[in-house]
Formats: C-alpha cells, structure tokens, sequence
C-alpha cells in the first residue's frame, strides 16, 4: 500500500487545485450564495434547476430544512417533516435567519453547487491516504502527523465554507479560506516529497536559501493582499454593477501595495534564477515560477488597463496559487539538500 501513498497524494492535490479553480469560477461569476444554506442548497442535495421549485405547495411532502421562496420576499425553511395543506401556514415555517440574502438563479446555484462537489470529492483521497500514511509511521512520523493535518484541515476548511455562507460572503472570511487551501496545499507538497525515493541531483545555497524564503513569503503576502483587492472589486460590483472601468477608478491603499510588490515578486524570482543558473544548484523548477511570476503580471496589466477581461481574474488567482505551491516545493528541495550537508 506505500507505493500508492504518493500517487494518491498527487492526485489529492489536483483536487485541491481544481477547487481553488472552482472557488475563482464561483466568485468571477457571483455564485458564492448560489446555496443559501450548507451542506445542503435550498434543503437538497439536489438543487432545485427552476424557481417553480421553491414555490410553495399544496399536498407536498416537506423534509426538514427545505426552504422556499415565499413572493420573492423572504427564504422559509421547514420545521420539521410534513405535508403541506392546501394553503401556506406560518407554524410548519420559519424564516430563514442565518442572512438577508434573497434570491435565486439557476446558474449561480448550479456553480455554486458543482465547487461543494469538488470540495467534497477531493477529501476522498485524502482520507485515503491519511489511513495508508500510519504504514511510515516507523519511517518518518512526520508523514502520519501532518496526513492526519491534513484530513482535519479539509474539515477545517468545510467548516470555513459553511461560516462564509452563513455570514453571507463576508471578506474576511473568504480571505480565511483561500489561506487554509494555500496550507492543505503546502500540506500535500509535504507528503508528495517526503515519500519519495530518488532524489534530484541539487546543490545546497545559504543565500538561495533565504532569498526563496523571502520570496515565498512575498508571494502567501501577495495571495492575502489580492483577496483584499478582489473582495473591494465585490463590494464595487455590489454598488455601481458591471461597469467594469470604474471598479478600480478609486482604489484602496492594498491595491497600490499589491501592485507596487509585484515588482519585487518579478525582481527576487529573477534573482534566484539567476543564483540557481550562474551557481549550477539544479533547481530546475525556477522555470516554471518565472513563467507563473510573468502570467501573474500580465494578468493584473489586463485587469486593471483593460477592465477585467473574461476569466482573467480566476485565472490570476490560480497562477498565484500555483506559484505559491511550486515555490514551496523548491524550499522543501532545499531544505532536504540542507540536512543532507550537515550530516555529510
């Protein structure tokens, strides 16, 4: 079973990606209270694909936390299981009171729903592995401890989804979760490096060392000061609509940090592909968070010059996702050429 752990892993952590894809879909799209309640959407595990659907009815058999959309006013959901009679009465409902959010649209629901698959998908490997890792348990403890990390952070970050939808998408809260999914990331890239069996031939670099340090940090500092900036882009759409030129006409002071850092992001990955070039320390990886660092930076251009072109915000978000865990994995590579100089 060991030799599975680490493809399990692998595929733990496409999941996980896909979600953080899923998550920048819902929130490019507004569907972040496509499903008004959790774990559930609308009382289903099926959601209604029609308004018709949460209309009242007479006759109908009603399970507990159903909800309904009483004359577009309010969300009602069920006390208990019953059927209806042949007019709506107030005892069997109560308004739903966790938000004010009122609506519904297909479309929303429908994104919103398919992301809760996914979360919810991805944690079936994890489980799985999270089992399997007590076989190194001899080996290396820390594959086991930080398995077990793991599988509670998924239940964490569930946890996390429900208090953002109950709260009705408040900002600090988003940026919560999208810090969690960076360190279920970080988790997985452990797991995948620690059962491994071949090593690279690299070279250990003090400066390289805390150069890529600093950078990684750089960049977790750039993922929570874009979350800020996307959640004052919501907080615009909510005010003037989809006049996309004039989300940014006035901006926060986290936009100009955010924007400014950039340049210091492309200037310290340049560095250490310059170190790991002209020193020889075979980190060939640095290719990869070069191209991730020029994507990043050519998406925030069009964003801000070209007034958010389609998909160019999901996509910003995943390449900063992205960045983030093939960073970590270079310092995980670095560290591991650390220990084995000082046992030399």
């Amino acid at each position: 079973m060991k030799n599975k752990f680490r493809i399990i892993s692998k595929i733990s952590l496409v999941l996980i990606y896909f979600v953080i894809v899923a998550g920048a879909i819902v929130r490019m799209t507004g569907s972040g209270m496509g499903c008004p309640d959790w774990p559930k959407c609308f009382g289903y595990y099926i959601p209604p694909t029609e308004s018709n659907q949460l209309l009242f009815k007479p006759d109908n058999n009603y399970e507990k936390g159903m909800i309904i959309l009483l004359d577009n006013k309010s969300f009602f959901v069920a006390k208990n299981d019953f059927t209806s009679k042949d007019s709506f009465e107030a005892a069997d409902w109560e308004i739903y009171s966790k938000h004010d959010y009122v609506s519904y649209d297909p479309v929303h629901t429908w994104v919103e729903y398919i992301n809760r698959l996914i979360g919810a998908f991805s944690g079936v490997p994890i489980l799985i592995f999270s089992i399997i890792s007590f076989l190194y348990w001899k080996e290396n403890k820390w594959i086991p401890i930080i398995s077990t990390l793991t599988l509670v952070g998924m239940g964490f970050q569930a946890w996390l989804g429900k208090t953002v939808v109950d709260s009705n998408l408040a900002t600090y809260k988003i940026s919560m979760h999208m810090v969690m999914a960076l360190i279920i990331v970080a988790f997985i890239l452990y797991l995948i490096f620690a059962s491994k069996t071949n090593y690279k031939k690299q070279a250990y670099n003090h400066k390289f060392y805390n150069i890529l340090t600093i950078a990684l940090i750089l960049s977790l500092i750039q993922i929570i000061l874009g979350t800020q900036v996307r959640e004052f882009v919501d907080e615009q759409t909510k005010m003037i609509g989809y006049q996309k030129e004039l989300w940014l006409e006035s901006p926060t002071l986290n936009f100009y940090i955010h924007r400014s850092t950039s340049i210091l992001v492309l200037l310290l990955n340049g560095y250490l592909w310059y170190i790991n070039q002209s020193k020889s320390l075979g980190f060939n990886k640095l290719k990869l968070v070069i191209y991730c660092v020029l994507l990043e930076v050519s998406t925030g251009i069009m964003m801000y010059y070209f007034d958010f072109p389609f998909l160019s915000q999901p996509v910003h978000l995943v390449i900063a996702s992205l960045l983030f865990g093939i960073q970590f994995y270079i310092l995980l590579e670095c560290l591991h050429k650390k220990r084995e100089n000082k046992l030399a």
